[in-house]
Parts: structure tokens; C-alpha cells; sequence
């Protein structure tokens, strides 16, 4: 027996080293919310905590429907977090389709909740139910507990006047207090929360406050849940934390980038599912010298950004694969100009609009190639919602030292999904060096290039002895003037494509994880890295001679990638598309023989079928 401090009531109270929760809904049901307030008292607890929102990419697609269901799901834990988990501890379904739609992922044996309002006739044949579940005995190998949400919500709040609806959207909050009290969590962040985002309603933060607590105090008294889990904090390294998801992150990696160059920060974009958020958190912040500018089209966002490069801003463009896609010979103007931009495309599901509010690795190649002509840009990928922050500070360092485009992968896993990043000083991050010149000269040439990374001079129109002309045409090697001469293409095409392969330079080298020779590795890039990062490790604990080899940098490779496959025995390629880096590596290295482990379903990798099929390759040997 324990004391649960909360309440000062004596509970038994079982220690977990992590749990798996998903809460699931109707889009209108407050499950990113519900989550989200999870999540961030978890963290403030201690947790090390990794989410997965999954939401249908319909704006209210309807209710009760099989794909419209809402879902947030988030692992916490005491012990490293890289996942969201895979197989679920707690299931909480606000509907028979969040039920069907998500039963399969809840662990046998474990727990899961209902609100058995929801439940009626209408609601089981919409979610194409022959009979009920919650009597045809099809849940006898769970723990059920059935609750009347909405009801006793009502009944909770009754005294206050609101109206029906907004009675009914605070029943999430009836099983966040629920859950709350099952996990052993403070109340105090999410009614903190209440009364700072409905300061100017105060009706609507005493009903969301008597919700929440009205679902704690019914799980503590309820004789179905008779005892809690308490998750001890994790141990971290020293620093001041708060949770980040990608796009958030990245937004921030360019205000760092723009702070240390001494540039300021123009972002030109169209709204696009899951890049948006971006643009939606740089435009708060002006007072850092930001301009944001919405632009009517994909076109015009990346040519104003071009133009922003041309007038010496930092210039950056965000999409996701559709508008990669529209972008395409403005990128080449870009390159061709050898004016730094940066293009940040969080990928989705596709082709066409595809799945937008899905994850996938499907613009690889066409990042990598998606031009006409000889337009070698340089691409990197960033792996984890945190580091998103670190890969768009590099963008920025890159484009603006080599003046020429990067491209910055990320993906819908990474750029929804948060986990605790610690605040990083401006101090701690590498210096930025500009090609900027603020002086002419008799001998001044625009296209006059540094020895060492070709990189050609940048001048900011109307400066007085820096004038020159850019544009889509051939430039002559010196002048930058319109050059039809052949000799004169040739040359400039191969000091663009020498200018990216001089990157390597600047980069690091390939690091494997766990071990650095073996019998397997295992190879991924982008959004993949938990979850392979995760299976590895469960591997090497085992015994296992594998390591993880994870490309951050695409174009150019590292220098020593070379080396580093030589060092192993087998080597798999795991991708969520059907093997972009595959093809791109069989090219770049035809000694080794490459496996595949490919998966285009909208969703990102299971570690339990990581692990599976890691063991079974090697076991071949």
C-alpha cells in the first residue's frame, strides 16, 4: 500500500517503467487536447514522453463515421522514450468507431474504457457494428470499464447554464481526470491551463474544472480500477526542458539561424497539411525581425523567398510533397542564381494529395532529382521532433556558406509528434558565415568563387560598385552576364554539382550506434530513427552484433559511408516508402548487396516487427 498525495485516500500503487495510452474519438471530441494535457504533465512530472497525433484529414468529417475517428497516443516512461509505443496499456474510446477502429493495437489482458453513452444504435451501425460490443461478450479479453461520460458530465455541470453542445465537449475532460487519477497525476497544470486559455470566459474553465475533477474522484471511488501506476521521473542531463513537436522546433531553428548570422528571417509560404505550423509559429514572432508572407500560391511563396535571397535575407519556403512538386523550377532559378533558400518539405502520404494528415518517406527522389536539367541541391533529413531544431539551423549554416538550395526532409511523424527538448543557448550553436559583401572594386565579379567550397560572392542590389544581373539563363563563369557559349555551360554545370559534393567536407561522418562492425545494419533516415533505434537496442541488450547507421545527410553522403557498410555482414535499407534510399545507395555504392524492409501504410514502424525481422536476417547467416 502507498499514499497517493493527491487526495490524501490510501491506494495500492504499482510501479511501471512505461506506459502506452491512446485516446480516441470523433474530431470534435478534444482527443489532441486531451492528450496534449497528458502529455505535458507528464513531462512536468519527469517523464520522458514521446506522442502520435493521428487525426483524419477531412476538416469535420462525420461524426460517429469509421474514418473520421481523432487519435493522440503517447508513451511515457521512466526509462528512455524514442517511440510512441507500439501496442497500447490504455485504451480510451469516446465512440464505437474510435473502439473498432483502434482495439487491435490494445494489449490483451489490459485496460480499457468507454463511454457507453456513446454507444447507441445509431452509433454501432455507423461504425458498421452487427452487435454491440459491449454485450456480445467480443471484450472478454480486456479489462472493460464502462462509464456514462456524457451523462454524468451533464449532471456535473448542470448548475452553470451552458448550452448542450458546450456541455458535451467538456466530457474529454471526464476522462482525462479519469486517467489522471489511474497514472498518479497532479491536476494543477491542466487547471492552470483552464483559467490562462478561457481567461475571458470564465464560464467555460469552472465547467472544464468540474469535469476534470469530477472524472478523478469517480475513478478513485470506482470498484473496477482498484489501484493507480505511478511512473517514476526519468533521469536526464541537467538543463531546462519543455516538450516540442518538429514543426515547432524547426520554426525555432530558423530564428537561431537568423539571430546568428545577423540576417533577418523571411519565410514566403502557401498553407499546406503538415507544414503549415511552421509558418503558423514564425509569424509570432516579429519582434525577432521575421517576415512572413502567405503567399497565394506554392509558386509564389518560393519566388518570393528567392527574392528575399536576392535583397540578403535569410529566405526559407515550407510544403510538404504536392508543393515540392510545384516548387520545382523555382528551385532550379534558385540554384541557378546561386542565392541560398531554404525548402522545407514535411512529408506526407502521397501521390497526389494522397493521405495529407499521414507520414510517409515518399519525396526522397524527388528531392534528390525532381528538376530539370543538372540541379544537384544539397538534402539533409532530420530524424526526431527535437532535432528538427538542430537540421534547420544547419539548413540555414549550409545555404548560406555554399549559396546554394537545401532542401530539409522531415516528415507528418515528426513534425506532430513532440517529445522534451532541452533549450539550447544561441552561444552553443556553430558559427554562421555569410558570402555577403558590402564593398565594390575594379576586379569585382559576382560570380568570383572562395577556393575551398566554390561558394561565389553574394551582393545585395544597390549597393553602389555591386552591380550585377541574375536570372534563369546561363551565366558566364566570371561577369555572371547571359553566356550561350557551350564551353561556358559545361564549366558552370560542374562547379555547381563540385560545389555540393564539397559539403562532405563539412559534415560529419557516419556513426553507427550499438556497434561499428557486425553482422547487421541497419539503415534508415528521416522519421524512422526511434523506432529503429529502439529495436536495435533491444537486439544489442541481447547479445546481437548489430548497429544502426542513420542518414542525416543525403547529399552529399558522409565521406565515410563507404567504410562504414564495409564493416558489416548484412545490411538492410528500412524505409516507410518502397526504397528511395535504396535505389540512391545501389548507384552511389554497387559493391554491397542492399536488403529492403519497406512500409507505405500511413503509419510508422512497429519495434516489434523491427525486431522480428532484424532477428530473422540474421539467423540467415
Amino acid at each position: 500500500m502507498a499514499v497517493n498525495k493527491m487526495d490524501d485516500a490510501i491506494h495500492e500503487v504499482e510501479s511501471l517503467s512505461a506506459v502506452v495510452i491512446r485516446f480516441v474519438g470523433d474530431s470534435g471530441d478534444g482527443m489532441q487536447l486531451t492528450g496534449t494535457q497528458f502529455t505535458d504533465t507528464s513531462a512536468m512530472f519527469g517523464n520522458d514522453v514521446a506522442t502520435f497525433p493521428n487525426y483524419p484529414a477531412e476538416i469535420r468529417a462525420p461524426q460517429g463515421s469509421l474514418y473520421g475517428v481523432s487519435g493522440f497516443q503517447v508513451h511515457i516512461g521512466s526509462i528512455e522514450i524514442s517511440t510512441p509505443g507500439d501496442d497500447l496499456d490504455l485504451l480510451v474510446a469516446m465512440n464505437p468507431a474510435g473502439l473498432k477502429t483502434n482495439l487491435h493495437a490494445l494489449k490483451a489482458g489490459h485496460t480499457l474504457i468507454v463511454d457507453i453513452d456513446a454507444f447507441s444504435k445509431k452509433n454501432l451501425q455507423k461504425a458498421e457494428y452487427e452487435s454491440n460490443p459491449l454485450e456480445d461478450g467480443s471484450l472478454e479479453n480486456y479489462r472493460v470499464i464502462e462509464v456514462s461520460m456524457t451523462s454524468m458530465t451533464k449532471e456535473s455541470i448542470k448548475d452553470l447554464g451552458l448550452d448542450n453542445k458546450s456541455i458535451t465537449r467538456s466530457k474529454n475532460m471526464f476522462a482525462l481526470g479519469m486517467v489522471y487519477w489511474m497514472y498518479n497525476r497532479e491536476m494543477s497544470h491542466t487547471l492552470n491551463f483552464f483559467e490562462q486559455k478561457f481567461k475571458y470566459k470564465p464560464e467555460i474553465a469552472e465547467a472544464n474544472a468540474k469535469v476534470l475533477k469530477a472524472g478523478f474522484y469517480y475513478a478513485e471511488t470506482l470498484e473496477l480500477i482498484p489501484n493507480a501506476y505511478q511512473i517514476a521521473p526519468s533521469t536526464m542531463a541537467k538543463g531546462t526542458y519543455r516538450i516540442i513537436n518538429g514543426n515547432m522546433a524547426t520554426a525555432w531553428g530558423f530564428l537561431a539561424a537568423a539571430e546568428k548570422s545577423g540576417l533577418e528571417l523571411f519565410l514566403g509560404s502557401y498553407p499546406i497539411t503538415p507544414a503549415t505550423d511552421i509558418l503558423h509559429e514564425l509569424v509570432k514572432h516579429k519582434n525577432f525581425g521575421v517576415k512572413a508572407f502567405q503567399a497565394e500560391d506554392e509558386i509564389a511563396g518560393v519566388t518570393s523567398s528567392i527574392g528575399a535571397s536576392f535583397a540578403g535575407d535569410l529566405a526559407i519556403t515550407t510544403t510538404s510533397g504536392p508543393g515540392l512538386a510545384l516548387k520545382g523550377e523555382a528551385i532550379g532559378l534558385a540554384l541557378m542564381t546561386e542565392l541560398p533558400l531554404v525548402v522545407v518539405n514535411v512529408q506526407r502520404g502521397g501521390p497526389s494529395t494522397g493521405l495529407p494528415t499521414k507520414t510517409e518517406q515518399s519525396d526522397l527522389l524527388q528531392a534528390m532529382y525532381g528538376r530539370n536539367g543538372e540541379s544537384p541541391v544539397i538534402v539533409i533529413a532530420a530524424s526526431t521532433p527535437s532535432n528538427c531544431f538542430d537540421y534547420a539551423y544547419i539548413a540555414a549554416k549550409l545555404t548560406l556558406e555554399h549559396m546554394t538550395p537545401v532542401i530539409l526532409l522531415t516528415d507528418g511523424y515528426i513534425a506532430n509528434g513532440s517529445e522534451p527538448w532541452r533549450i539550447k543557448s544561441i552561444k552553443e550553436m556553430p558559427d554562421i558565415k555569410t558570402r555577403l559583401v558590402d564593398k565594390g572594386s575594379d576586379n569585382w565579379h559576382p560570380y568570383d568563387r572562395d577556393n575551398k567550397n566554390l561558394s561565389r560572392n553574394w551582393a545585395v542590389p544597390g549597393t553602389p560598385g555591386l552591380e550585377h544581373r541574375v536570372g534563369g539563363l546561363e551565366k558566364d563563369k566570371i561577369t555572371g552576364n547571359v553566356s550561350y557559349i557551350p564551353d561556358n555551360h559545361e564549366y558552370m554545370t560542374n562547379i555547381r554539382a563540385e560545389k555540393v559534393k564539397r559539403v562532405e567536407n563539412y559534415i560529419p561522418d557516419l556513426k553507427a550506434e550499438y556497434n561499428e562492425e557486425g553482422d547487421l545494419l541497419v539503415i534508415g533516415w528521416g522519421g524512422t530513427y526511434g523506432s529503429l533505434h529502439s529495436a536495435v537496442r533491444k537486439l544489442d541488450a541481447k547479445g546481437f552484433k548489430v548497429g544502426h547507421a542513420h542518414f542525416h545527410y543525403i547529399n552529399p553522403f558522409p565521406k565515410n559511408t563507404a567504410e562504414l557498410l564495409s564493416k558489416f555482414k548484412k545490411i538492410v535499407i528500412c524505409e516507410l516508402n518502397k526504397g528511395q534510399l535504396s535505389f540512391v545507395l545501389k548507384g552511389r555504392y554497387p559493391e554491397n548487396e542492399f536488403l529492403q524492409y519497406n512500409k507505405v501504410m500511413g503509419l510508422p514502424f512497429s519495434v516489434i516487427d523491427l525486431v522480428e525481422k532484424f532477428k530473422n536476417l540474421i539467423k540467415e547467416n
